[in-house]
């Protein structure tokens, strides 16, 4: 390892360490390195914006954004919860059910986690609080269920995949639906038994002449999934258009149809969006520039060669793999470990012939599950925040919904076939 590189994970940890943020500490390491070995800042600067220019596909990313903001600034997540009310609610903790029902719903429609968490996971903690659950319980369901968010098509961290490894983002879309629900059934399982175990309380329904009501509140809402993956797969629009058309039915259903956003409300979902959008943008600038130099330092062929050195088959490289980010996922945000982490794995992938599509899945779930890892779990900070709840005890009721997701993980790296069977029966390519 040369002196250059080694510059850059100092430099990089060294920033880590007095709270920089993650994507100028990636700038601040990438410039050292640059300036170490002597390179042409300009010219790499160059490629970089070149790289990023031609990924037209990073447009879906703020325009998904502006969908979820949008839609958590009017009613829709009510109107969701309402209807799941109807199908789950008279199960014993029905409102924790009935958030896991909601987030799979939501997940269909925005992409994003803490999108699912602040905006219906808000209206259930409510819920909850109301009911006489207790506060951790139900801010521990609500950030498990918002992981659905990333892994349930569309994605915005599989988009991110899809920019590294030059692959479908239409047959991601599909291999995230099965490992998806069968996340989504774990939970609900967990839930059950839970509930059961200390005595959740059953909600009643609501009286039978306001249920068609209720339904008929949620027939827009609904078709917004309908409308993008539907047009996805149909081959109406690309994921990017599909990204717009998502934008543009929040705006006009929230905006023109329910009447519940005035100017104030949309400027500021559209300033809010402007905001996440930008620190997503500096964040993959610092990987593409990490990346740089990795490839330049050759560190990922060396890995691939030690890895092959080691003589891993696919499945126990894939065991190793998981295990190393489920431990790197307690410390290190997802997204970076997506952006940098994953693409010098890639070269081992592909000497492995294990199939992108299949691994770029269990990478997303993979790293999301960081989200509600302690000690730094982002959604476990988000939701203390937001819902006032102290984190020590949302962290003391987050245990077995995480060992739900993690025995979810294991399942879908024991049987790819969960990940690649709807692509393939779609006629996508993945391998």
């Amino acid at each position: 390892m040369s002196g250059a590189f080694l510059t850059l994970v100092a430099v990089f940890v060294g920033a880590t360490l007095v709270r920089i943020p993650i994507a100028v500490a990636m700038l601040l390491g990438s410039l050292a390195y640059l300036v170490a070995a002597g390179r042409d800042i300009g010219l790499v600067a160059d490629q970089i914006m070149n790289s990023l220019l031609g990924a037209y596909v990073l447009v879906a990313i703020p325009l998904f954004m502006l969908a979820a903001n949008l839609m958590n600034a009017s009613s829709i997540s009510d109107r969701l919860f309402a209807a799941c009310h109807l199908l789950v609610g008279r199960m014993r903790g029905g409102l924790a059910q009935i958030d896991v029902l909601v987030s799979v719903l939501f997940a269909s429609m925005s992409g994003s986690a803490v999108a699912d968490a602040a905006g219906p996971g808000l209206v259930t903690i409510r819920a909850m609080a109301k009911a006489g659950y207790p506060r951790g319980f139900a801010a521990a369901i609500v950030a498990a269920s918002a992981v659905l968010g990333p892994i349930i098509p569309p994605s915005i961290p599989m988009i991110l995949y899809a920019l590294m490894a030059n692959v479908s983002v239409a047959a991601l879309f599909l291999g995230g639906v099965l490992p998806g629900l069968l996340l989504a059934a774990a939970m609900m399982l967990v839930v059950g038994v839970t509930a059961v175990r200390r005595d959740f309380p059953v909600e009643a329904l609501p009286p039978a002449p306001e249920r068609p009501r209720i339904l008929k509140r949620t027939i827009l809402p609904l078709g917004l999934p309908v409308v993008l993956l539907g047009g996805i797969y149909s081959g109406a629009f690309t994921p990017t258009e599909a990204a717009a058309v998502a934008a543009l039915y929040a705006l006009v259903l929230a905006g023109a149809f329910y009447r519940e956003l005035g100017w104030g409300e949309t400027v500021a979902a559209f300033s809010t969006t402007a905001r996440q959008s930008a620190v997503i943008v500096v964040m993959i600038c610092g990987a593409f520039a990490v990346n740089y130099a990795v490839t330049a330092e050759q560190r990922d062929k060396s890995l691939a060669a030690w890895i092959a050195g080691l003589g891993l088959s696919p499945v126990g490289f894939m065991i190793a793999v998981n295990l190393v980010f489920l431990v790197l996922g307690c410390f290190i945000d997802a997204t970076t470990m997506l952006l940098v982490l994953v693409p010098v794995l890639l070269p081992t992938v592909a000497a492995l012939q294990i199939d992108p599509v299949y691994f770029g899945v269990v990478m997303v779930f993979n790293v999301t599950i960081g989200l509600v890892t302690p000690p730094y779990g982002l959604l476990l900070f988000v939701l203390s925040a937001l819902a006032r709840i102290p984190l020590r005890e949302i962290v003391r009721e987050c245990w077995g919904l995480i060992g739900a997701i993690v025995v979810a993980l294991a399942l879908v790296v024991a049987f790819p076939s969960l990940v690649l069977w709807l692509p393939q029966a779609l006629g996508y390519a993945t391998r």
